[in-house]
C-alpha cells in the first residue's frame, strides 16, 4: 500500500529494510526549551529510560510553584553544561511531570554527597561537561564528565540501565546513588526509602514517592562489575524515632538503609581508564523482581552487546515505514519523530508477567502484556491509529491494559491519564472508549467487545468525574459548574459516539441509538448568534463575557472558540451546515490559518500554545484520501488538529494545495537546521496526527 505527499511517499510494511535507519536518528531533537524530550538511552516502548539530569529544580520556592520547573518535565535542557547524574525513568514530551527515579552520579576526589547548584560549578558533586563530547543515538547515550575526567556511557535492555565508567586513576572513585534527586520535586515527595547491599557487589532496594502519581513505588537491583572497597549513606530528614537501630553506625558500611531522605555512595580504587560497568534493573512489583529482570535481559557484562542488541529492536522499529524524501534532512526529520512516537506507553510487568495494579496489588498479565503511562487526551486523536498500522499487536496489549485498569479501578473507569499503576485524572474525557472504538473497528484487537462496551459506558457514567452530572443533566457542562466547559462537552459529545460505534459491534442497538443521541451534545454549546461554539450557563444562558480569542476563562482548555470549536469529527458535515454552510466554514479556516493571536490572549498559558499557528511551526497531514477516521488530525495543539484535515477533506484539492504543501516547504527548511539552535520535535505524548510533527527549536521558540 502507497500513499503520496507532496514531499513524501510512504510505504508501510512489516519486514527490516537494508537501510541502517538509526542513522536518521536525533535523539537530542526537542530537548531545548519547551519539547520537553530527553537524549539519553531507552528501547522502544522501554521500561527504563536512563538519561542525564541536566539541572535539579524544586517545584516550589519559598511556597509557590516554580515556574523554572516546567522546562525540566523531562530532566534535561539543551544549553546546559552541568550534569548532576543519569536517573533511570523519564518522561517524554509531556506537560507535567514527575520520575527522575534513581539518580546515579560517577566522581573522583574527596567525596560529596551534595548535588550543589548549577550557577556555582564545583559547588556539589554535578560536574561540568562539553557538548563536544555528547553524543546519542537510538539506545546509547555518551558523555565526558569534565570536573572528574570520566567518560560515561549509557544503554539500555527493556528493563535494565547499563552504565559504563571509564575513570582515570584514583584512591577516591566514587559511585554516588542518589535517592533523594526527582523531576518535580519538593520536601514531601518521597515518602519512604529502603536499601540492601546484598554483597560488595549487589544492592537491591525501592523507594516510595507522591507526586502526580499519587502512590508510585519502584523498585531496583543494582550489580557492579568490580567489588566496591566501601560503602555508606547519609540520612537528611529529621529522625524522630529510629528505635534499637541506634545500636549502629548506620551511616558507614551498615548493610540496609531506610529513611525519606537518603543519599548513598560506593567507594572504589581505580586504575587509568579503568571501566566499572552498573547494571540497573527496574521492577513494579519486587526486589526479586528486579533481580530476576537483570538475570533475564543482561546476565553478562557485554557492554557493547547491549548496546548493538537495542539498535536492533530501533532498526527493527523504525523499518516498519519505509519513507522516500527528496533529501536527506527530510528522512531526518522523519525517523526523529517516528523515534519518538515509541517512548511511551511503557513495558510494566516484569519478566515473568507480574505487575503492580492500580489496586496497588500484584497481578499476572495473561494472554497481553501490561504497560503503563496512558496520556490519552494528546494520543487518542492520532497516536493510537498509527499504532494499529504499525503496531497493531502491541495496541492490542495497550487495549488489554486499560481493561485491567478498569477491572482494579475502585471507580469501575477507563484509564484517563494514567501511569505507574495510578490515575492521575489529568486533562479532560474518557478517551480510553476511543482507543478501545478504533481497535475493535479495525480488527486489531481481541478484546471481548460486551466487555468493552460495559466499560466505555460506566466510564461515560462516572458523576462525579470532571463535570459528567452535569452533561448528563443538561446535554453539556454548564461553565458555571465547571470549568473548560466547552470542551468538555465537545470531547465528551466525541467520546460518545465512539461508544455507539462499540455498542454496534456488540448488537445493542439501545445503546448504540443513545450514545448516538449523546454524541449530539456538541449542539447544546453553539451559538449561532456569535457563530462559535460558546460557554453555556446552567441557566440555558450563554456566558455574556465572550471572547472567541481568549484562551484562559472562555470554557476551552488550551485553546480557544476560534479553533477548538471546530472540534465535532463525529459529524463534519453537520457541523459545517451549523455553522453556516461550506463558504462561510471555508472563510473560518484561513483565517484559523492567517489570524495573529494577540499576546494578551495566551500569556496566562505555561504550555506551548502560544506558538501554534507561528509561521516557523509546520505539520505533515494525511492527503484527503487518508482521512477515514476522526481520529486523525493535524494542526498545532491537540484539540486543534483537525484544521487542515477540515481544510483538505472539505474544502477542496486548493486548500490542499496551500495548507498541505506548504507546511511540507518548511519543514524542508527547518530539517537542515538541526543543531544547538534549530531542532525538529515530536512526543510520543504528543503526536497528533498519523506519524510526524514538526518545530523549530530555539531561543525565541519554545516548541510544538
Amino acid at each position: 500500500m502507497k500513499k503520496s505527499l507532496s514531499l513524501f511517499s510512504f510505504s508501510f510494511f512489516l519486514m527490516i529494510t537494508a537501510q541502517n535507519l538509526t542513522s536518521y536518528v536525533n535523539p537530542f531533537v526537542g530537548t531545548k526549551n519547551m519539547g520537553h524530550t530527553f537524549p539519553g538511552a531507552t528501547s522502544p516502548f522501554g521500561m527504563v529510560q536512563l538519561s542525564p539530569e541536566t539541572n535539579q529544580v524544586p517545584y516550589a520556592v519559598d511556597g509557590k510553584y516554580n515556574p523554572e520547573t516546567y522546562r525540566y518535565c523531562s530532566g534535561y535542557q539543551f544549553e546546559d553544561q552541568t550534569i548532576f547524574g543519569f536517573s533511570h525513568t523519564h518522561f517524554s514530551g509531556v506537560g507535567h511531570s514527575d520520575l527522575g527515579d534513581f539518580l546515579v552520579m560517577p566522581t573522583t576526589g574527596k567525596l560529596n554527597l551534595e548535588p550543589g547548584k548549577i550557577s556555582e560549578p564545583k559547588s556539589g558533586y554535578h560536574s561540568q561537561f562539553s557538548k563536544r563530547t555528547e553524543k546519542a543515538e537510538p539506545g546509547f547515550y555518551e558523555v565526558f564528565l569534565d570536573d572528574y575526567g570520566i567518560k560515561a556511557e549509557l544503554t539500555t535492555s527493556d528493563r535494565v540501565g547499563f552504565h559504563r565508567y571509564t575513570f582515570p586513576k584514583s584512591g577516591e572513585s566514587h559511585i554516588i546513588l542518589d535517592l533523594m534527586s526527582n523531576i518535580y520535586n519538593y520536601d514531601s515527595k518521597n515518602v519512604w526509602t529502603f536499601v540492601r547491599v546484598e554483597d560488595n557487589q549487589t544492592v537491591v532496594g525501592y523507594r516510595e514517592t507522591t507526586g502526580w502519581a499519587r502512590t508510585k513505588k519502584v523498585f531496583f537491583a543494582m550489580k557492579f562489575s568490580k567489588p566496591f572497597k566501601s560503602y555508606g549513606r547519609k540520612r537528611y530528614e529529621k529522625v524522630e524515632y529510629n528505635g534499637f537501630y541506634r545500636k549502629f553506625n548506620e551511616n558507614e558500611n551498615f548493610p540496609e538503609f531506610a529513611g525519606r531522605q537518603i543519599r548513598a555512595y560506593f567507594d572504589f580504587d581505580t586504575e587509568k581508564d579503568e571501566q566499572i560497568l552498573i547494571k540497573f534493573a527496574l521492577s513494579n512489583t519486587s526486589t526479586n523482581g528486579a533481580l530476576k529482570n537483570l538475570d533475564a535481559e543482561i546476565p553478562h557484562w557485554d557492554f557493547e552487546q547491549v548496546k548493538t542488541e537495542t539498535s536492533e529492536k530501533w532498526e527493527k522499529e523504525l523499518s516498519k515505514i519505509e519513507v522516500e524524501t527528496l533529501n536527506e534532512n527530510d528522512k531526518k526529520t522523519f525517523y526523529t519523530s517516528l523515534y519518538h512516537t515509541m517512548m511511551s506507553p511503557i513495558l510494566y510487568e516484569d519478566v515473568d508477567g507480574k505487575y503492580l495494579g492500580l489496586d496497588q496489588n500484584i497481578h499476572e498479565s495473561e494472554g497481553f502484556t501490561n504497560y503503563s503511562i496512558f496520556s490519552l487526551w494528546d494520543t487518542y486523536r492520532a497516536l493510537h491509529p498509527l499504532y494499529n498500522i504499525i503496531q497493531p499487536k502491541r495496541n492490542n496489549d495497550f487495549v488489554h491494559s486499560m481493561m485491567a485498569h478498569y477491572d482494579q479501578s475502585v471507580h469501575k473507569a477507563l484509564p484517563i491519564w494514567s501511569h505507574y499503576a495510578n490515575e492521575n485524572w489529568c486533562m479532560i474525557g474518557y478517551h480510553s472508549v476511543s482507543v478501545i472504538a478504533d481497535a475493535i473497528v479495525k480488527g486489531t484487537t481481541d478484546i471481548d467487545v460486551s466487555r468493552a462496551l460495559t466499560a466505555a459506558r460506566n466510564s461515560s457514567n462516572l458523576k462525579y468525574y470532571d463535570g459528567i452530572e452535569d452533561y448528563l443533566k443538561y446535554g453539556y457542562v454548564p461553565e458555571d459548574k465547571s470549568s473548560s466547559s466547552v470542551s468538555k462537552t465537545l470531547e465528551y459529545a466525541y467520546d460518545d459516539w465512539a461508544i455507539a460505534q462499540i455498542a454496534k459491534r456488540a448488537g445493542d442497538k439501545n445503546s448504540e441509538t443513545k450514545y448516538l443521541t449523546r454524541s449530539q451534545s456538541y449542539r447544546n454549546v453553539y451559538n449561532p448568534k456569535t457563530g462559535f461554539m460558546h460557554p453555556k450557563l446552567s441557566d440555558g444562558n450563554f456566558k455574556k463575557e465572550f471572547d472567541p480569542m481568549d484562551t484562559h476563562g472562555q470554557g476551552f482548555i488550551e485553546g480557544n472558540a476560534f479553533n477548538y470549536g471546530l472540534y465535532v469529527p463525529q459529524n463534519v458535515p453537520e457541523m459545517i451546515k451549523m455553522m453556516g454552510g461550506k463558504t462561510k466554514f471555508s472563510k473560518h479556516l484561513d483565517e484559523i490559518f492567517t489570524t495573529e493571536i494577540a499576546d494578551k490572549y495566551i500569556e496566562k498559558n505555561e504550555d506551548i500554545t502560544r506558538d501554534v499557528g507561528k509561521e516557523d511551526v509546520a505539520h505533515v497531514v494525511p492527503t484527503a484520501s487518508e482521512v477515514r477516521h476522526p481520529l486523525h488530525r493535524a494542526r498545532g495543539i491537540e484539540s486543534t488538529h483537525e484544521d487542515v484535515i477540515l481544510a483538505v477533506w472539505r474544502v477542496g484539492p486548493a486548500v490542499e494545495v496551500e495548507r498541505v504543501r506548504q507546511p511540507c516547504q518548511q519543514e524542508a527548511l527547518l530539517g537542515r537546521r538541526i543543531d544547538a539552535q534549530c531542532a525538529v520535535l515530536t512526543t510520543a505524548t504528543d503526536v497528533c496526527h498519523p506519524v510526524w510533527r514538526a518545530g523549530r527549536v530555539d531561543a525565541d521558540h519554545k516548541g510544538v
